[in-house]
């Protein structure tokens, strides 16, 4: 294998690759990031047993040479090394060959590494997904749909598919789901699919989902996506991503979502935000980081928070408010981190009592909800 390739095309590869490069691992060759030249470009892999991120580099983009190929071939070198290396070499072109001894030289201009590589032969080789049930959307959509629903899914290794999110496809629609129990975040949107496709109970692990996301934060174009039994895989413009499925049965959340309320507020997103953020810093270092509000059903609503050894806040923000008078106390962070991933000037918060959950949802879609359950506080 040799060939040259511009330092950035190598640096942005490799930083998305090494994403998915298993740090703590039994199995060494997942240490390491496979790199395979041919005539399609370089190939840049990455994996561990969740998930594989494999970026090609191009020989020619929009008429200018990104890789001088000389020969064909692969490698699996070190990932932490690689990572470290290719940032730090000094010039904006990188020379790479690889000998029959498996040793790879890296050079950069008076920079001169040589590497020992590993069994290309031994690196497992990326799934075979047949492309029955295939769909398409903006890749800016998908990633909006991610940071919308990925945070509340459960942190506890104990709660199973609750760690994933769940993908639910019927009639061209996607629904994304994320629940830890305590709360809910719910996405949908129009995708371009075959007549007839459904998923009903497709669950894809939280933590690849943010990778996806962080990805997808500057990629343009659109996005297929392909689902089988037990893998995802999210493919764009030269990035391929392949996710494990978790298995298991996703409740039913539909069940515990209001339809109707006793309260309804609209107030503006901003400062709803300012003001339980400010609370918060009272009341974050309790342990269910508590809030509380109070609504009048003159069009305003107090907000408070205390703590024994801190203090104590209080204050007011306005809101159209219809129906009766409550109060209702709840979690701050999950209240801030809902009102973060709305992205309409105002929101409608309906509230169906003291102890029951409450719907958050912006005022000009119907595309998105949050669901929060309220804290008993006496």
């Amino acid at each position: 294998m040799k060939f040259r390739i511009a330092r950035s095309a190598l640096v942005d590869a490799v930083s998305q690759v090494s994403k998915a490069v298993s740090t703590r691992t039994t199995i060494p060759i997942l240490t390491g990031i496979k790199v395979t030249a041919d005539e399609e470009g370089i190939f840049f892999t990455g994996s561990n047993a969740d998930l594989t991120i494999q970026v090609r580099v191009p020989l020619r983009e929009e008429d200018k040479e990104i890789v001088h190929l000389e020969r064909i071939g692969n490698t699996v070198l070190p990932g932490r090394i690689i990572g470290e290396l290719v940032r730090k070499l000094p010039e904006d072109e990188v020379e790479w060959e690889v000998d029959e001894r498996r040793v790879a030289t890296i050079c950069s201009g008076q920079a001169r590494f040589q590497l020992n590589a590993m069994d290309p032969e031994e690196y497992p080789r990326l799934p075979e997904l047949v492309e029955d049930r295939k769909f398409s959307l903006p890749a800016d959509l998908l990633q909006t749909m991610i940071r919308q629903t990925v945070f509340a899914v459960s942190t506890s290794e104990a709660r199973g598919v609750l760690m994933g999110v769940l993908w639910q496809l019927e009639g061209g629609r996607l629904r994304l789901v994320a629940t830890d129990s305590h709360r809910l975040s719910r996405r949908e949107a129009e995708v371009e699919a075959p007549e007839g496709l459904t998923l009903a109970n497709v669950i894809v692990p939280g933590k690849s989902l943010s990778e996806v996301g962080k990805i997808l934060a500057d990629r343009s174009g659109w996005v297929d996506i392909v689902v089988s039994d037990n893998q995802l895989l999210i493919e764009t413009t030269h990035l391929k991503f392949f996710t494990r499925l978790l298995s298991g049965n996703y409740p039913d959340t539909d069940r515990v979502i209001p339809r109707g309320g006793r309260t309804e507020l609209v107030l503006s997103t901003k400062e709803l935000l300012e003001s339980v953020d400010r609370a918060s810093l009272i009341s974050r270092d309790g342990r269910d980081n508590v809030i509380k509000w109070v609504v009048s059903d003159d069009g305003r609503v107090e907000v408070s928070s205390a703590a024994q050894d801190v203090g104590s806040v209080t204050e007011e923000v306005s809101a159209r408010v219809s129906g009766e008078p409550m109060s209702i106390s709840f979690n701050a962070r999950y209240m801030i981190e809902a009102l973060r991933a709305v992205d309409s000037e105002e929101i409608r918060i309906l509230l169906t009592g003291p102890m029951t959950p409450f719907s958050i949802r912006p005022v000009d879609s119907d595309d998105s909800l949050h669901l929060i359950v309220p804290i008993r506080t006496r």
